[in-house]
């Protein structure tokens, strides 16, 4: 259980970082007017890495200690949504 424990908050951390790069990217693509790449990379946080990184908190059972984190994500990626006009 320890090392599982252990590869899961690196994935965790990972998966973080990764959430940081998409929206660095997705700024670049607000100040470029690149609403193509934009949606591409709404629908990869949205859809793959923010619900990822909700799995594995709840595997590990800190989801609630994140929940702040999470709900910070999801703030930043509505306020996204609404400067291209997508939702």
């Amino acid at each position: 259980m320890v090392k599982r424990s252990k590869r899961l908050k690196s994935a965790i951390e990972s998966y973080k970082e990764e959430i940081e790069k998409h929206f660095l990217k997705l700024e670049n693509d607000f100040k470029e007017e690149n609403e193509i790449l934009a949606r591409y990379h709404i629908k990869e946080i949205d859809k793959s890495l923010i619900a990822t990184l909700e799995y594995k908190l709840d595997l590990l059972g800190v989801k609630k200690e994140y929940s702040a984190l999470i709900k910070k994500y999801k703030d930043k990626l509505k306020s996204y949504k609404k400067r291209f006009g997508i939702e």
